[in-house]
């Protein structure tokens, strides 16, 4: 990944292409992890290509491109939560998207959304795209600590919402 970041660095264009391919699934996750909507979750992707291809020359470290990638993403996230809030007083209900292909991934991702915003982030970034508590602590502006008390609230109520739902069974 670092000899992509590197030639992406000197003007190639389709380094550039390959690395943000590369990084699809995991920015498309994150944004998922922020919106139920398709369209804020397109919107916020997009913007984070645009931001992340003019910013490209102010990467100080080519290592670091995948974590200051999703950094962008997070930003973009809240500065569309905030716009949305400012634009719509009333309430709005996410859309329904298409039925899951799959039982399994539909019933997680349920589990995911019932959870506050700030645990299912901090849960994302760390079971689903591996990064260490220190990172997400970067990523998210945050004290390591405060990291590690999310995650460890996120997982009893992620574990509390899952005990629930299988005793229904």
């Amino acid at each position: 990944m670092e000899y992509l970041v590197r030639k992406a660095l000197k003007g190639d264009p389709n380094a550039f292409v390959e690395l943000i391919e590369g990084s699809r699934q995991s920015m498309y996750k994150i944004a998922r992890s922020y919106f139920s909507n398709e369209d804020d979750i397109a919107d916020a992707i997009q913007d984070t290509i645009e931001t992340a291809y003019r910013s490209l020359p102010n990467l100080k470290r080519a290592e670091y491109f995948r974590t200051w990638l999703i950094r962008i993403l997070i930003n973009k996230c809240i500065d569309i939560i905030r716009k949305n809030r400012k634009e719509s007083p009333v309430e709005i209900f996410p859309d329904q998207g298409a039925p899951c292909a799959e039982l399994k991934n539909c019933e997680f991702e349920e589990l995911m959304c019932s959870l506050d915003e700030k645990y299912r982030t901090v849960l994302l970034l760390y079971y689903g795209e591996g990064f260490k508590v220190s990172e997400i602590a970067q990523l998210l502006d945050m004290e390591e600590n405060t990291v590690k008390s999310r995650l460890s609230r996120g997982r009893s109520k992620f574990r509390a919402v899952w005990s629930g739902q299988n005793a229904s069974f």
